[in-house]
């Protein structure tokens, strides 16, 4: 049996993030993709006064993706706003491939918008579309119009009106604050959904979009919680004898997986959301712990040091035993299914740190794909492309993200503290 320190030591490292401050977060790009798409994102005619910039949402959005390396528009001879008036020959003379032009118009309670996608080269309009936005939500109609343009040209569904949920504190020693927040993919229209003077870590997200799921200390000691996103309504899942932790949602949504040490050692444990009852999975005098789902509902990933050190493992819920997946290097943790079952991500230690990296279920291959070097907590965008983590930059914690590729990434700091535990949302519609 292991001692308990040691038990707590691994589950302090795999499970437990300083946390942070919370405020909108800012995207800065860190590193933009040699193979990016050129693309123009024209002014939207009449958008001059309206409380959001369109035309700049979704170009910020289509280079965040790592796909695109928009046009300046200080480098734009003319400002179309209708396929109509595109001279295609001025956009081939400036490299640009793809061009989206657009009009916005105020309406008796909102704002409808008109955008099309001009394939230059083919000299041809591909999709245009025309959006009614109802209040003041400019902000997500622009990421609506994102997925759109993405989808169209990369075949690959747009995953910009998706959500981030993280875990933020201020203060210092013990006058700490947590904070719960959910915001735009892109870091923008935080809103704090969980406050407390007790440690949040965590979060998530139920496969519909509409519940989290995360570890809270308020009771004195961690119980995983479930609440309502849009209502704050929640209910306390556990609260065992010793840890109750890493939770992740079934992608049914009827059962979450996690690790509890209520009968000695951390184990992995199913709970059925409807009645409660737990099935125990693992059983081994070692230390399992953060699960993930894989997308078909029949194999759990996880962590385990039963080889001697943190490596990931998976196991068929249709019985069998537990198969170790990765070999390479001493310490692989925190595994992350993709959406198509085909990969994993996970936090590698290498020679220069704890990095993000992907692993290939077909082999053993591993590549690391962040540049940063103290990485942890990585979630992965619903559609693939992305990885969204928290890292360290001059002392202070913030989210990065770099692409499944691994040729471009981004930070979103935010200007009043540390952030940490990201989870990204599934497809909200």
């Amino acid at each position: 049996m292991q001692s308990l320190s040691k038990v707590w030591l691994f589950c302090a490292l795999l499970l437990i993030s300083s946390l942070a401050s919370a405020n909108n977060l800012t995207i800065e790009i860190t590193r933009g993709s040699d193979q990016a798409l050129p693309i123009g994102v024209v002014p939207f005619a009449g958008s001059n006064g309206m409380p959001e910039d369109i035309a700049q949402i979704v170009q910020d959005d289509l280079e965040r993706s790592g796909y695109f390396d928009p046009l300046a528009r200080s480098d734009m001879f003319e400002q179309p706003s209708q396929s109509e008036d595109v001279e295609f020959g001025t956009w081939r003379s400036l490299d640009v491939r793809y061009l989206v032009v657009g009009r916005a118009e105020q309406t008796e309670g909102g704002f409808e918008l008109q955008f099309e996608l001009m394939d230059i080269s083919g000299q041809r309009r591909m999709v245009g579309e025309t959006v009614t936005v109802r209040g003041n939500d400019l902000r997500g109609a622009a990421h609506y119009i994102s997925d759109q343009i993405f989808e169209e040209i990369t075949d690959i569904r747009g995953a910009f009106s998706t959500k981030i949920a993280y875990v933020t504190a201020q203060g210092v020693a013990d006058n700490m604050q947590f904070g719960l927040y959910v915001a735009d993919a892109d870091g923008r229209r935080s809103e704090q959904v969980l406050t407390s003077d007790q440690p949040i870590m965590s979060p998530a997200w139920s496969p519909d979009g509409g519940k989290l799921a995360y570890v809270s200390f308020e009771s004195g000691r961690p119980a995983i919680y479930i609440q309502n996103v849009a209502t704050g309504q929640r209910v306390q899942a556990t609260s065992f004898e010793g840890i109750n932790g890493a939770p992740t949602w079934s992608p049914d949504g009827r059962r979450i997986a996690m690790s509890l040490s209520k009968d000695g050692q951390p184990e992995i444990y199913i709970m059925d959301i409807g009645s409660r009852s737990l099935e125990r999975i693992t059983n081994n005098n070692s230390i399992d712990t953060e699960p993930a789902w894989a997308p078909d509902g029949q194999r759990l990933l996880f962590t385990s040091d039963r080889s001697g050190g943190p490596q990931l493992y998976q196991y068929s819920l249709n019985g069998g035993e537990a198969e170790r997946l990765t070999f390479t290097g001493n310490y692989n943790a925190r595994g992350r299914y993709s959406p198509d079952g085909e990969q994993v991500f996970l936090i590698h230690r290498s020679s220069r740190g704890y990095q993000v990296a992907r692993q290939d279920l077909s082999g053993d291959r591993l590549v690391i794909l962040s540049e940063t070097t103290r990485d942890e907590s990585p979630s992965v965008a619903p559609n693939g492309t992305m990885v969204i983590f928290a890292t360290q930059q001059g002392g202070n914690g913030v989210l990065s993200a770099v692409s499944a590729d691994g040729r471009s990434s981004f930070r979103l700091p935010s200007a009043q503290g540390d952030v940490r535990d990201p989870a990204w949302s599934p497809f909200l519609n």
